[in-house]
């Protein structure tokens, strides 16, 4: 049986553990080369040795950043995003190579976020570069007015209905297209500009009141 032990500090580092079928297993076992994630899931479907750990290697960025968005704490993100891997594992084999791997796991991820965090108000951890923070040259003052409207802007986007939140995220801040966005929601290239337009003038509004 496969099983995973995961580790996070401040910023997305994890290290995956796993656990062979028998006493003969390398766990030492260097990861795979290969050119496309579809020789990777086929390599993983084959059980090949640090298969998945190279998938893992490969994605776990932009998963827990869609988790953070969220979330906006690093301790929520890095539960999702083990969440996220966890079900990429067991459903991996329904992958059936219609869309990107990477378009795969960003649908089960907005799932998993969607599913767990709801319209709750999330926790908001310290700001990291993920905010966007200023650079050192510019001054306390105007650092510490970016901060705040960095967690008015997350806050914001937490009042969002679901989908206008998945929305603006995706598009917004992961740069994905409207095409790809309506494959992870499940709706049409139309439902999805829609959704942006008003979550942007939620977005607006709400931040126009504080």
């Amino acid at each position: 049986m496969l099983t995973r032990a995961w580790t996070s500090s401040v910023r997305p580092e994890w290290k995956v553990t796993l656990t062979g079928p028998g006493p003969d297993a390398d766990d030492t076992a260097p990861l795979i080369e290969v050119s496309s994630d579809r020789e990777l899931v086929e390599a993983c479907l084959a059980e090949r040795p640090g298969a998945f750990d190279l998938l893992l290697q490969r994605h776990r960025r932009q998963v827990y950043q869609l988790c953070y968005r969220f979330v906006s704490n690093h301790e929520d993100a890095s539960d999702l995003a083990q969440d996220v891997f966890v079900r990429a594992y067991r459903g991996l084999r329904n992958f059936r190579g219609q869309s990107s791997l990477a378009t795969w796991l960003y649908r089960i991820g907005v799932n998993v976020c969607l599913n767990r965090v709801g319209s709750k108000t999330p926790r908001p951890g310290p700001l990291t570069h993920e905010d966007r923070l200023p650079s050192r040259a510019e001054g306390q003052a105007d650092a510490v007015l970016r901060e705040e409207r960095a967690r008015q802007v997350r806050a914001a986007i937490a009042r969002l209905p679901k989908r206008q939140r998945a929305t603006l995220i995706l598009r917004a801040y992961h740069d994905l297209p409207h095409e790809d966005i309506a494959g992870i929601l499940g709706s049409s290239v139309g439902a999805v500009k829609a959704n942006f337009f008003h979550a942007l003038k939620n977005l607006r509004k709400l931040l126009g009141e504080v």
